[in-house]
């Protein structure tokens, strides 16, 4: 199935207002970044176990590990959890940088390394997000 398809289905089934919160972050999130990169990863493994939440992915860049091994991954993310959404901003060598630069300016969130955690998107500051997932996509 075509990672569209598998988005469409995907949102269609989280409950509201979920759903509508998650249909507008992918329809700001998609024209911001390189045309025709959009994933889904349903969060199993190789074996079909269940590893982590449904992520859809957008952008792709090159992943180095300690080993020296590489991997594809997308640029920023959107998840939805158990107590809201995920907005993951890749490739950040600076594990301060999103919380110094957008942190205070985005809202009700919780900040990390990589990730800009919320409950839902009236707790936040769209322009400030936007400005985080520009900057996700341009710091390559």
């Amino acid at each position: 199935m075509p990672a569209t398809a598998q988005i469409k289905s995907y949102l269609a089934t989280l409950p509201d207002p979920k759903r509508t919160d998650m249909k507008i972050l992918h329809d700001m999130i998609v024209p911001l970044g390189p045309k025709g990169k959009v994933q889904f990863f349903d969060g199993r493994n190789s074996e079909g176990k269940v590893v982590s939440n449904p992520t859809i992915g957008y952008g792709s860049m090159t992943k180095t590990y300690a080993d020296g091994k590489t991997a594809e991954q997308f640029q920023v993310g959107l998840s939805a959890n158990s107590t809201g959404i995920s907005v993951y901003i890749m490739g950040i060598e600076d594990k301060t940088y999103l919380t110094n630069t957008f942190g205070k300016k985005l809202g009700k969130v919780t900040v990390t390394g990589y990730c800009i955690k919320f409950k839902s998107l009236k707790d936040i500051d769209m322009k400030v997000l936007e400005a985080a997932v520009r900057f996700g996509f341009e710091k390559r």
